[in-house]
């Protein structure tokens, strides 16, 4: 939930004619807006990225194993800010 308090009459008629042009409500217009200048299409996937970088260099499924052979299985201490 959030409220906006002290939003100018003028920037509210402007949100309802965007929400009416776009077929919804002021609300659903508001959502619509936030969420594509906090996460917008175009933004950086880690994950996605790494994938596409592995395929590049061409790595494979046996060079993934070899973590599970010699990778430390104890659990990691949490960092200490002393």
């Amino acid at each position: 939930m959030l409220t906006v308090r002290n939003l100018p009459d003028d920037v509210h008629r402007a949100l309802r004619v965007r929400a009416a042009q776009h077929g919804r409500s002021t609300e659903a217009e508001v959502r619509e807006i936030l969420e594509s200048v906090v996460k917008p299409e175009a933004r950086i996937r880690m994950g996605e990225a790494l994938a596409a970088l592995g395929r590049k260099i061409g790595l494979t499924g046996e060079d993934f194993e070899v973590f599970d052979r010699v990778s430390n299985k104890t659990p990691a201490e949490p960092l200490r800010f002393e």
